[in-house]
């Protein structure tokens, strides 16, 4: 294969190019900055106006811009580039604007980033730019991308088909170049003119080389998208089983960084480093045997310039995958940036801050620009080494061959033919260190991507699932015990509520009241402590009726718990699609019914789109919208997280008549007086503790009472 540049990829026959990794706005070309320079254009890519270039192409790298942008070696798939031309970070623009930023949003709970600040401080305007703090980011553990080969055993035909065709694509390059040096030393020294024979079995040669190229190019890239097709829906599980915890630490463009750019980076590696390197390494032996056969001493040429190829990868492993490891932190911390300012661009620019946020994209592009700018230095000097290996072997060829004739060991008309085989078994690896230098590089893509997939399970499934009770459902805590790595943010929780009726969860914020509210959705488990799903016979579990949630199937507890958090996100699509997303099922009669008592079918009609995230609509629509799609799944037991925080209180009053519905428990965090005294029975967190629990008028009877101080900071 002689995929010498990873722009060209041999004319892929489909490399269809995949989605943006990281991209401004919608692929929106970022604003021109007043100082941009243009660098070199990479092959076929239209350059961004003032976009950050990377390195021409060198010795495998590819200078293939984004949508507005930054460059560099080609590992992630260019969102606009040719078919077969991948792109390291399509990065977006908003480029060379000056000044530091230094914009930072609160931190969220126990360590869990924050949302953007949009008035936060900003750099000083005009000032000379600056480059945000790189992150660290060492070198990744050895064996990551050796980790990743167990992908290949779902497709092992595939991939025995690929190292076929492999194989027969280097050894018929290798027959033809020895068969035609052979013909052309029989035509001069010999005088000779070549046969039918060899006339045939050239142009045979020539067509299978031709044929098996367009084969191993055809079936490595098929094989390469299907492993990272399976492979990106093993990260998506991976983050959904160690959701939310694992999620809430990130930031979301990171997260894409890992799903989708991390991924497509892998696709050298398995379209051009597998198979290749096995069939380099068979057709080297072959031809070192017949070397051995034809003239032993031309392997003295051959032998030291082939261990020296295969070692040079491995001699500078520890740097390549150190500069791989800060070109993907570079490009994932540019990313990130980059959907938090899409995130909040109508915040900053209300408050004014979009111009630091503009000069610290700035230098997260320059950071992304140095970073990959070293890595296409580094290849360019291990290619002028490989071509420096190329040069002394042929030297060594040329004087071995000519002692051989000298000494009469080598008829002159195979003298050019043992030259040609000596050169050509070197061609493969030659072009298989290569790879196995670049693949290198990916080891921080690799390790990422490894880690997303063998994430642990936050809430591990029931080895042997117990059923749900039938009917109406209570839940009860008893002794819950968490903490996110620090202190404990529950502290022993009992509480019981049981089925049918309401309970209002009170405290101060930072009590833990949505931390409880978690625990019962089960997207963590208590660190001590247990809780339970009663049935509604007026038991109290005791007798063995009450079902741990670690007991039962994820998809059972799904139907049975829903929970409604005061930050609804959305998707894009039609407001009925929103809203079947608890209940696919769900017949237009019971959308409409569960979109009339909530307020929803005043919004809009059912096929009306609401943008990305519901950024058509305010913060009360989607408060209904929320609830609606949780009451159309018919749950049994609710938790309601501040989910009508965004409404008035006649909105307020209106939802509660629609959450009445015999049967049904709910439990209602709320900061709103007219939604606590709703409520059946009200508890009080305090400390990690349940510190009181009674009715409105028990409660607020006691002028010392727990719930009286928490009222006293409450809305009416």
């Amino acid at each position: 294969m002689s995929d010498t540049s990873r722009t060209s990829d041999m004319s892929d026959p489909a490399d269809t190019a995949g989605p943006a990794a990281i991209t401004g706005p919608a692929g929106t070309m970022g604003p021109v900055g007043p100082a941009g320079t243009r660098g070199p254009a990479g092959p076929a890519d239209a350059a961004g106006p003032a976009g950050i270039t990377g390195p021409a192409d060198t010795a495998g790298h590819a200078d293939i811009t984004g949508p507005s942008g930054t460059t560099g070696p080609a590992d992630i798939t260019d969102p606009a580039g040719r078919a077969g031309t991948t792109g390291r970070a399509g990065t977006t623009g908003l480029t060379d604007m000056t000044g530091p930023a230094n914009i930072t949003g609160p931190a969220g709970p126990a360590g869990i980033t924050g949302t953007t600040d949009p008035t936060g401080t900003t750099g000083t305007a005009g000032a000379p730019a600056s480059r945000p703090p790189v992150p660290d980011a060492g070198p990744p553990e050895r064996g990551a991308l050796r980790a990743l080969l167990p992908a290949l055993a779902g497709h092992r035909a595939m991939t025995a088909r690929t190292c076929a065709a492999a194989l027969l694509e280097q050894g018929s390059l290798v027959a033809l170049v020895t068969l035609a040096a052979h013909t052309v030393g029989t035509a001069v020294i010999d005088g000779r003119a070549p046969s039918a024979a060899t006339v045939t079995a050239l142009v045979a040669l020539v067509l299978v080389r031709a044929l098996t190229t367009w084969r191993e190019m055809d079936l490595s890239h098929d094989l390469a998208y299907r492993v990272l097709a399976a492979l990106r829906v093993r990260v998506f599980d991976g983050l959904a089983r160690s959701a939310p915890a694992r999620v809430a630490g990130r930031r979301s463009g990171d997260l894409a960084a890992t799903a989708m750019a991390d991924v497509e980076a892998l696709e050298f590696f398995y379209a051009h480093t597998t198979a290749q390197l096995l069939a380099s390494g068979t057709v080297l032996t072959a031809g070192a045997a017949v070397l051995a056969g034809v003239e032993p001493w031309l392997l003295a040429a051959v032998l030291p310039v082939a261990a020296l190829l295969t070692a040079a990868p491995f001699a500078e492993a520890r740097g390549r995958a150190a500069r791989g490891a800060r070109t993907r932190a570079a490009v994932t911390t540019l990313s990130a940036d980059t959907v938090e300012i899409v995130d909040g661009l109508r915040e900053l620019l209300a408050f004014g801050a979009l111009t630091g946020r503009r000069r610290r994209l700035a230098g997260r592009g320059r950071q992304v620009g140095d970073a990959q700018r070293a890595e296409a230095t580094w290849e360019a000097v291990a290619a002028a080494v490989r071509d420096l290996l190329i040069v002394a072997a042929l030297l060594g060829v040329v004087l071995a061959a000519a002692q051989s004739l000298t000494a009469g060991r080598l008829h002159g008309a195979w003298a050019p033919a043992a030259m040609a085989l000596a050169l050509a078994v070197l061609g493969p690896v030659a072009e298989s260190a290569r790879s196995l230098s670049q693949a290198v590089a990916l080891r921080a893509a690799a390790a990422r991507v490894g880690a997303a997939v063998k994430a642990p399970a936050l809430a591990p499934p029931p080895a042997a699932p117990r059923p749900i009770p039938p009917g109406p459902l209570g839940v009860r805590l008893h002794g819950v015990r968490f903490d996110y790595g620090g202190g404990p943010v529950l502290d022993g929780v009992d509480l019981t509520v049981p089925a049918g009726r309401t309970l209002a969860l009170v405290g101060a914020s930072g009590a833990g009241k949505s931390t409880c509210a978690h625990l019962l959705a089960r997207f963590w488990d208590p660190t001590g402590g247990r809780i339970q799903l009663l049935p509604a016979d007026g038991t109290d579990g005791t007798d063995g009726t009450a079902v741990d949630l670690r007991e039962l199937d994820d998809a059972e507890l799904r139907r049975a718990v829903a929970l409604v958090g005061q930050e609804t996100p959305l998707f894009h699509g039609t407001l009925a699609e929103n809203l079947r997303l608890s209940a696919p099922e769900a017949d237009d009669e019971l959308l409409a019914e569960t979109a009339r008592r909530c307020g929803v079918d005043r919004i809009a009609p059912m096929d009306t789109p609401v943008g990305e995230r519901g950024s058509t609509l305010s913060g009360g629509q989607r408060a209904r919208i929320a609830l609606a799609r949780a009451l159309l799944g018919r749950p049994r037991v609710l938790i309601l997280d501040e989910s009508t925080a965004h409404l008035d209180n006649a909105s307020d009053a209106q939802l509660a008549a629609a959450l009445q519905e015999e049967g049904r428990t709910t439990v209602v965090i709320a900061h709103r007086r007219a939604t606590i005294r709703r409520a059946d029975r009200i508890a009080v967190l305090e400390a990690g503790r349940i510190a009181e629990e009674g009715t409105w008028e028990e409660l607020t009877g006691r002028p010392d009472s727990a719930l009286n101080r928490s009222l006293a900071h409450l809305p009416s």
